[in-house]
């Protein structure tokens, strides 16, 4: 019996602890990778600004927590995660079966195509074949790259890697790249609504399984209490129209949610 009660006891303090765990977060740390606009940029003034910073936040603030953005290059978000950099990754992380192999997600944020972008009337298009022997350009550690690598480098493409957005755009606009290949929503309303995006234009959607849609916050392998914790969170902010005044703000009446 005192041993049964003992057990009992030893259940109930891990019970405990289980609960306190799962309170622990008074801050959650995003990664980010600010050259991403509309979705993660820098203003003027150095802050960070975009749909998923208003998104994070706005979580945070659901779940009572600080907010707390860590900076890097996209292809060092799974790395900083298990190296404990940053609690999640808020930075446009598609969710891919390679990725779900190494990490977990959120339920989903927000969901876009990707496509090309190139200069008007290049005679360019989401066709693989109009590319040949041109040179396209995407940012390291994106599903692009792995389009690019399967896709493009086979059908006689030339491709280049960069570190971030920016570093992509800079080479096209300079006249380095012949096209660059990302999220079709960020080139649309981040470059092609910028000057130096003036005489480019956006080809139709890719499409390929190598390119799924769905984005969400990536976070550490097996870590479950976080998981129920983003997910009640991202839950709040559609049940209270947060997340659709949020929308709104960047997009209009565009919906970027597909609810799968």
């Amino acid at each position: 019996m005192k041993k049964a009660l003992l057990t009992l006891s030893a259940l109930a303090l891990c019970m405990a602890a289980g609960v306190a765990t799962a309170k622990e977060y008074k801050e959650l740390r995003f990664g980010v990778d600010p050259s991403y606009a509309p979705f993660e940029s820098k203003a003027a003034d150095g802050s960070l600004v975009g749909f998923d910073i208003d998104l994070g936040n706005a979580i945070c603030a659901e779940l009572k927590v600080k907010c707390k953005w860590v900076e890097s290059d996209f292809d060092g978000m799974i790395p900083g995660l298990k190296a404990k950099k940053f609690d999640g990754v808020i930075s446009s992380m598609t969710v891919t079966p390679a990725r779900e192999k190494v990490i977990d997600f959120s339920s989903e944020l927000f969901s876009g195509p990707t496509a090309y972008v190139f200069k008007k009337g290049s005679g360019l298009s989401e066709d693989v074949a109009s590319l040949k022997g041109k040179t396209v350009g995407y940012e390291q550690g994106t599903i692009q790259e792995a389009y690019a690598k399967a896709v493009l480098d086979k059908a006689g493409v030339k491709t280049q890697a960069y570190q971030n957005q920016d570093q992509v755009y800079a080479d096209l606009t300079s006249g380095r790249l012949d096209a660059a290949i990302q999220d079709m929503l960020q080139a649309e309303l981040g470059f092609l609504k910028s000057p130096k995006g003036e005489g480019y234009e956006v080809s139709k959607p890719v499409d390929s399984e190598l390119l799924p849609s769905k984005t969400a916050i990536g976070i550490s392998k097996g870590n479950k209490e976080l998981k129920a914790l983003l997910d009640k969170g991202i839950k709040a902010l559609h049940d209270d129209g947060t997340y659709a005044e949020i929308q709104k703000k960047h997009f209009g009446d565009l919906n970027l949610y597909s609810g799968k």
